[in-house]
């Protein structure tokens, strides 16, 4: 289940891998968890929700959330409360494709991750998909702006 909203692209990537390798129809979703953010009404400019996707029952399966940068934690938490209004999983697990260690502020560990890597929190991590436009798919490490 690719968290929105750049959890889908790399989870549209890891399906068409597996199905391809494997022959076998992978069941995917998109999950938005906009409105269950703990930062919701902090904002100073207002969240844009994106599509919630899910024509599959989770009861009591095993979901794998699936995003592109693991920084705080707080998408995956918000994550986890808005997939239970779509039923209870046997297990969820967390993969994602940067893992900003050392950042949380919720104990969230992935189970799977394509590269983990050391920032300040004057950093930025941001990834770029050759999808969205850009030239090639990228990851980038940044000083934020002031």
């Amino acid at each position: 289940m690719g968290l929105q909203p750049r959890g889908p692209i790399v989870l549209g990537k890891l399906v068409k891998l597996l199905e391809d390798i494997s022959g076998v129809k992978v069941p995917f979703g998109y999950l938005d968890a906009t409105f269950h953010r703990d930062d919701f009404r902090r904002r100073d400019f207002p969240l844009k929700a994106n599509e919630t996707k899910i024509d599959f029952l989770i009861e009591g399966k095993k979901v794998v959330l699936i995003d592109d940068v693991l920084y705080k934690g707080r998408s995956v938490r918000a994550a986890l409360d808005a997939m239970i209004a779509f039923g209870r999983p046997q297990k969820v697990e967390l993969m994602i494709l940067v893992d900003r260690k050392y950042t949380r502020d919720y104990p969230i560990m992935p189970d799977y991750c394509g590269v983990k890597v050391n920032t300040l929190e004057s950093q930025y991590v941001s990834v770029e998909w050759a999808e969205k436009g850009f030239e090639q798919d990228a990851i980038w490490i940044t000083e934020k702006s002031a």
